[in-house]
């Protein structure tokens, strides 16, 4: 056992385990969104709910259970880091390919409802751990309770639409649409429990791994948490967007990453600091406002065509490569 301890101290050691982390956080949340959904299926909840909810938060649990292993573990930089780095990946690789692959067609919620609440989830996590309520540069658990009511507040909204939209189209709970359960009880009971347990340790071997690459390589953990973190995390949003848009359905790509992008910051971040409080620098709010400012030129080019086209999926593949380039330059220690 000691031997295996020394090995993981190792940079070999430490990205094996850090892949090993990344397959328990992406098949734990498989596993536990799953179960969760069959379970909520049999008491009769409707489809649209579910997927605004459960599968909603199923995306996000690879970057909650990192950021909230991260704030326990004391490696405070390393959990909004890995959010702000999956929000750029989210918006500018996922949607860049997709629309690369074929034309996004953007939704009207997304313009006047998603994206607008996206920005205004960025700007607060900004001005929280600026200013923050009392603490001053650091996320406290009161900025993580603000953090929750906002992600209520959200959660609030799409559920009034998805119900709304429901109405509209006359589809009633219990109808035959509701009835797709493909899991005994006991079968979901195991992938909930198996799925949360596999998200857990994942989180922790993500973290514990991704710090001792960033120790031995001489990295800082902000600089890990945007790359290797925030790439390892997305992998979901990435293959599932890539697979939808070589089959042709990428209608909601857009909507899907930034919807993604308010769940990081307002319940990945607000969990997290609610339980510990999150060391906040100026590198933090450089990156979320990176952030901001792609959303906001996304904002105004999905307002006017309602459609991301390939020039466009380029540019934004093109711009998170330049920021990248921009991080590591930054955060690279000086020989």
């Amino acid at each position: 056992m000691e031997a295996l301890t020394q090995f993981l101290q190792t940079i070999p050691g430490a990205i094996i385990l850090l892949v090993i982390g990344f397959v328990g956080l992406i098949k734990g949340a498989d596993f536990f969104v799953e179960g969760a959904s069959n379970v909520a299926k049999r008491l009769r909840v409707p489809s649209l709910i579910i997927g605004l909810t459960i599968v909603a938060m199923g995306t996000s649990l690879p970057e909650t259970a990192v950021s909230i292993s991260a704030s326990l573990a004391g490696s405070n930089s390393l959990a909004i880091s890995n959010v702000s780095g999956s929000n750029l990946f989210n918006l500018l690789v996922v949607v860049g390919l997709c629309a690369i692959f074929q034309t996004v067609d953007v939704d009207k919620d997304t313009i006047r409802r998603d994206i607008p609440y996206s920005i205004l989830a960025a700007v607060l996590l900004v001005v929280l751990g600026m200013v923050g309520v009392g603490d001053g540069m650091v996320l406290g658990r009161i900025d993580g309770i603000i953090l929750l009511a906002f992600f209520a507040g959200f959660l609030f909204l799409m559920i009034r639409s998805a119900l709304r939209a429901r109405n509209n189209e006359g589809i009633q709970p219990g109808s035959d649409e509701e009835e797709l359960v493909t899991q005994s009880v006991l079968m979901s009971i195991i992938s909930i429990v198996g799925g949360a347990a596999a998200i857990a340790i994942g989180g922790d071997w993500v973290v514990d791994s991704a710090s001792t690459l960033a120790m031995k390589f001489g990295m800082s953990e902000t600089l890990v948490g945007l790359t290797i973190v925030a790439v390892g995390t997305s992998l979901p949003e990435l293959v599932t967007s890539i697979v939808a848009a070589r089959k042709g359905e990428v209608d909601m790509a857009l909507g899907n990453a930034i919807g993604s992008n308010v769940f990081n910051i307002l319940l990945v971040l607000g969990i997290a600091s609610s339980i510990s409080p999150i060391g906040f620098i100026m590198n933090n709010a450089i990156d979320i406002l990176a952030v901001v400012v792609a959303t906001l030129i996304c904002w105004v080019v999905a307002g006017k065509t309602k459609q991301l086209k390939r020039p466009m999926g380029i540019l934004m593949v093109l711009a998170y490569v330049a920021y990248m380039v921009y991080v590591v330059m930054r955060d690279m220690p000086t020989v």
